[in-house]
């Protein structure tokens, strides 16, 4: 897995968001359209995308998206 291929599935989470603004180092906790829907969106994707169960605990515990690539990576 890739970091770049992981911002752009991160970032289909959102619809308002532009990837180019993504790094791996965004706090995705500051985006506008950070929410419960977009983190339960998150948790799908890593399901769908990577097959990998990301608890509630561990998305809590993530600040950057590449803490939860990191998390996801982890567990393939």
């Amino acid at each position: 897995m890739e970091i770049q291929e992981f911002i752009n599935n991160f970032a289909a989470v959102f619809d308002d968001t532009d990837t180019d603004t993504l790094t791996s180092e965004t706090k995705f906790r500051e985006l506008d359209e950070w929410s419960s829907i977009a983190a339960l969106g998150v948790i799908a994707m890593a399901d769908e995308e990577y097959e990998v169960q990301l608890s509630g605990n561990e998305l809590r515990e993530a600040q950057t998206i590449k803490d939860l690539f990191d998390t996801i990576s982890a567990k393939i």
